[in-house]
């Protein structure tokens, strides 16, 4: 399987990597068919982002998607974070191998998942505005399909 130079880059040396103690908006996505978990943390201040740290379970994909996701969010507006898709984290990668598209995919309903979270802390129906996210233990198939051993 052939990974882009900037693939085995985040994944060598994933940003913004650990723990946010202090997060205001925390989204956690998962795929029980692959194995991979995501966990986003947001800090949102005057509906900026203004730190963002990720926790992913999974494979170099996984972890560089995540990686590239939290660096296209973070200085943004949550309603610029809000147009965030896994194409556009895929062509900041320069392209992901067919059987790990899965992964940007979860990338992005990982970062919509914290948003959601984000609304929902402040009362607000976050549906509108981040539509629906998949639960963490649901086996979603949009986009999962089968995969090959790494």
């Amino acid at each position: 399987m052939e990974y882009s130079k900037k693939v085995m880059d985040h994944f060598a040396h994933p940003r913004n990597v650990g723990e946010l103690p202090d997060a205001n908006a925390v989204g956690m996505v998962g795929n029980q068919k692959c194995g991979d978990i995501m966990k986003m943390m947001l800090k949102i201040e005057n509906d900026v982002i203004v730190d963002v740290k990720f926790q992913t379970f999974g494979c170099g994909a996984a972890v560089a998607t995540s990686s590239m996701a939290t660096e296209m969010v973070k200085g943004k507006t949550v309603q610029e974070a809000l147009t965030l898709t896994n194409k556009a984290v895929m062509e900041a990668l320069d392209g992901l191998p067919p059987v790990k598209v899965h992964c940007s995919v979860l990338a992005e309903e990982a970062i919509r998942a914290a948003l959601a979270d984000y609304y929902q802390r402040q009362g607000i129906d976050p549906t509108p505005y981040v539509g629906v996210i998949p639960a963490c233990d649901d086996a979603h198939e949009h986009d999962h399909g089968a995969r090959e051993e790494e």
